[in-house]
């Protein structure tokens, strides 16, 4: 029942985080923005490390890990290219991808705090946490940098 349990807590945060990647990889390629393109790179590549460790963790323990994103992320990055497609495309995609971030470090928070979380799936999401918050950090800090810009 625990690999179960591991790879159910675990499956939604590869899910978003997955999301967030292919959201970054496909804002790094329409900004034109070189620093913000790096940016999104990088903060892409980051999500790719956190599907692959979560991966692993789910496979470990016997469950099967998610290989799909999610609607809401999908419905996101559709809005995403909407709101770059007829406003500042830099600060669009930002916007989006700032919330975005929002939903994965609420998402880690609560299975963090879930006493249900099974033991396993807590020690990853903790030495993760910092990572995602970080990553949440910079893009709410570029938000409000572009916004006050404006």
């Amino acid at each position: 029942m625990t690999s179960n349990k591991t790879a159910h807590s675990l499956n939604d945060l590869i899910a978003i985080a997955r999301d967030g990647k292919d959201f970054y990889e496909e804002a790094a390629g329409k900004v034109d923005d070189a620093e913000l393109a790096t940016l999104f790179a990088r903060i892409a590549t980051v999500k790719l490390q956190i599907v692959d460790e979560l991966t692993a963790v789910v496979q470990a323990a016997g469950g099967k890990p998610d290989t799909t994103g999610t609607f809401v992320g999908a419905m996101q990055k559709m809005y995403g290219k909407l709101r770059a497609t007829f406003g500042d495309k830099e600060y669009g995609y930002v916007a989006e991808l700032e919330e975005s971030e929002d939903r994965l470090l609420e998402a880690f928070d609560e299975v963090a705090r879930d006493e249900a979380t099974p033991p396993a799936a807590r020690d990853i999401v903790i030495r993760l946490l910092p990572e995602v918050r970080e990553c949440h950090d910079v893009m709410r800090a570029r938000k409000l940098a572009m916004k006050n810009a404006a």
